[in-house]
């Protein structure tokens, strides 16, 4: 009841600012003011007002309220852990694409020799080949973009 007073209450006030903008030949905005001023009392006959006024001062909506926040602060922290510590769906696929046993493509006789005698293999040194063209740049991207 109070509310729909204080609706009322608004648009009769507003439709007394615009009758005084009319009467200053400021016609299109004395229209638009007029038109802003009938929207509460057009909520208040077609029961939103009402709706609101119960969904305000329902503690079982603002129990709802706070459960929705609680649920989306937690999605949301799961989501910044996920991409600190770098898993989530984009590691899971990426780690679905490897193959069976990534390691079976090395030379796998050198690595058993080594533990099997327990003695360190030797590290030949491989001059670097002379770069022909600087492509660092475009594996960069490459790498970027997972290709």
């Amino acid at each position: 009841m109070l509310a729909e007073t204080v609706c009322s209450a608004v648009s009769a006030a507003g439709l007394g600012i615009a009758a005084i903008t009319a009467y200053r030949k400021r016609f299109l905005a004395a229209t638009r003011i007029a038109a802003y001023s009938l929207v509460p009392i057009g909520l208040v006959l077609t029961g939103v007002v009402d709706w609101v006024a119960d969904l305000v001062f329902k503690p079982s909506t603002w129990i709802g309220f706070v459960v929705l926040g609680l649920a989306w602060a937690l999605f949301m922290t799961t989501r910044a852990v996920e991409r600190r510590t770098g898993g989530g769906r984009k590691a899971v696929q990426a780690a679905q694409r490897d193959a069976v046993a990534p390691q079976a493509s090395a030379p796998s006789l050198g690595a058993t020799r080594a533990t099997t005698t327990g003695s360190k293999p030797k590290q030949e040194k491989q001059p670097a080949p002379a770069p022909a063209e600087d492509f660092s740049d475009i594996e960069a991207i490459l790498k970027k973009h997972g290709i």
